[in-house]
């Protein structure tokens, strides 16, 4: 006792010092003060499991958010046939992860019937040009028929469920339907290159095929895809390989997967099949004609 009020009384002599530890202690006050009230808003160590919404309708999905002490934000809709319209198809975060209280869960839900879109007028257009214009329309092509034609390459006719579209014809059709087109082939024309698609989203794959003037054929998927992860798969079989010269029209079918080494594995076995298909032709281009 006698030690510290002599430590006590010297402090209390000497006026730096006591200001310079109460200068500490009011700075280690506001530490303290700023640490509660951190961890008051920001809920520190508090985490909930998101729940797994999908599969249920927003009403539900927003009961079970607030027991969960989240919040549920739709985001987006698509149209799955398979499913029921109204009902959630994705989430992020994804069920089981650990989040804060109070947390947004952003939803995809499936609409009730796919959106009406209009039909673009592509006759007369370069098959690049149409094979765009219906793109951006929310359209994909669904086949692509060949007739001899001076204008090699361009639209002659354009088809929707068996009726010729016509300049000003207004027709509308479901988002994502396809479109047949009838385009002009020269006989004399070089023979379309099958491109790379393996390692491409179904999506851009066919894309390609298009603007090469192939078709596409059948489309497999491994067991494990389901319709919710379809735009994951990526290629990683064609039915013709890269590099190959065919006839327009030829349909290329495709196998895809959600397997990053099966991709890999097999873009690279293109590539060098792709390769020594190139030398050969080279190499018999270079050989003299008898």
């Amino acid at each position: 006792m006698d030690f510290l009020r002599k430590i006590y009384a010297y402090i209390a002599q000497r006026r730096v010092i006591r200001h310079l530890i109460l200068v500490v202690c009011t700075f280690l006050v506001f530490i303290f003060i700023c640490s509660v009230l951190l961890n008051l808003f920001t809920r520190h160590n508090t985490s909930e499991a998101v729940p797994d919404f999908s599969g249920m309708r927003v009403e539900e999905a927003l009961g079970a958010s607030r027991k969960a002490k989240l919040r549920i934000e739709v985001n987006d809709s698509l149209y799955v046939p398979a499913y029921e319209g109204g009902i959630i198809l994705d989430q992020l975060p994804k069920p089981g992860t650990r989040v804060k209280k109070g947390r947004r869960v952003i939803v995809t839900i499936n609409s009730h019937k796919q959106r009406m879109v209009d039909i673009p007028y592509v006759t007369g257009y370069s098959l690049r040009q149409a094979k765009n214009n219906l793109e951006v329309a929310g359209l994909e092509i669904d086949k692509l028929i060949f007739r001899d034609d001076i204008a090699a390459n361009y639209i002659l006719e354009e088809r929707y469920a068996n009726q010729v579209v016509e300049s000003g014809s207004h027709l509308r059709a479901e988002q994502g339907s396809g479109i047949t087109l009838v385009v002009g082939s020269n006989a004399e024309a070089a023979l379309p290159v099958v491109p790379k698609l393996i390692g491409l989203p179904l999506s851009q794959a066919k894309s390609r095929l298009w603007e090469t003037g192939l078709n596409l054929g059948k489309v497999e998927y491994d067991p494990e895809i389901t319709m919710l992860t379809r735009n994951q798969a990526r290629v990683y079989v064609q039915s013709l390989g890269q590099g190959v010269r065919t006839a327009p029209g030829t349909e290329v079918s495709l196998k895809l997967t959600l397997d990053p080494d099966k991709v890999e594995d097999a873009g690279k076995s293109s590539d060098t099949a792709a390769r020594r298909r190139a030398s050969a032709e080279e190499a018999s281009a270079q050989e003299p004609q008898q």
